[in-house]
């Protein structure tokens, strides 16, 4: 439970907050997306979230590839992180956790 209880804590208040924002907000999300990029200052915010959602991108796919499974199996991840940017990520993390403690109980019951 260790290896999930920190991403799934961030990914239940930020997905939490981000729906709250979302069901508030008096304008779409790509309106959104939109007015950020027409200033520089929020530009070079968004254009940073979007070089760390990258690395972020880049890691789970060699993450994924390195415990053996298919580069495909990081896409939804990936489209995620491309809408909700840390989101992506996070999920990850969890699903990952989770498949991490799974593995460690199979192996302690073949012992």
């Amino acid at each position: 439970m260790k290896f999930v209880a920190l991403p799934l804590t961030a990914l239940i208040a930020f997905a939490g907050y981000t729906v709250s924002v979302m069901l508030q907000a008096e304008q779409s999300l790509l309106d959104f997306g939109i007015s950020l990029m027409s200033r520089p200052d929020t530009a070079q915010v968004v254009i940073d979230l979007y070089l760390l959602a990258t690395l972020a991108g880049i890691w789970m796919y060699q993450d994924a590839r390195k415990r053996g499974q298919s580069g495909w199996s990081v896409i939804p991840y990936l489209l995620v992180t491309a809408i909700f940017v840390s989101v992506g990520p996070l999920l990850y993390l969890v699903v990952r956790g989770l498949q991490r403690r799974k593995n460690s109980i199979d192996a302690t019951q073949q012992a």
